[in-house]
């Protein structure tokens, strides 16, 4: 158990009005749709560190962009708690080539109609719909 925070990012990739997301294989949020994502490594950039982890969990080629937001995402004890704390920092990154393929901490990963994302539909992290329609927004 970490008592600082642990700084991660997401790499939100929106293309042609789907985005793009992976079902986790691990805590937290392990079963859950999410962007690709994971801890940033020591001396790598926010925007090197999404690049990176988008490759890792799905294969696709993206350029990083700005960051649009960032979340606390804090992991409780069956007491109540709190045992671990990320900062994720979500990333927008244009997509340049590649499918989705599944690798690393993916279960799955594939593209899903932002029309068709809402809380909980399918089971997904927490703002995941929420997210992917600001990055929508912001590239038309």
């Amino acid at each position: 158990m970490s008592s600082s925070p642990i700084p991660a990012v997401i790499a939100v990739v929106v293309h042609e009005g789907r985005a793009l997301l992976v079902r986790r294989a691990n805590p937290p949020d392990a079963g859950l749709w999410g962007f690709p994502g994971g801890k940033i490594e020591f001396g790598e950039t926010v925007k090197d560190a999404a690049i990176r982890e988008l490759r890792e969990e799905t294969g696709v080629h993206a350029a990083a962009q700005d960051v649009l937001t960032a979340l606390d995402v804090l992991v409780r004890d069956a007491g109540g708690d709190i045992r671990q704390h990320y900062i994720l920092i979500a990333v927008q990154c244009r997509w340049i080539g590649g499918e989705p393929i599944a690798g690393d901490d993916a279960l799955e990963a594939r593209w899903f109609p932002i029309a068709d994302l809402k809380p909980n539909t399918p089971a997904m992290s927490a703002d995941v719909d929420v997210i992917a329609r600001r990055a929508h927004e912001l590239r038309t």
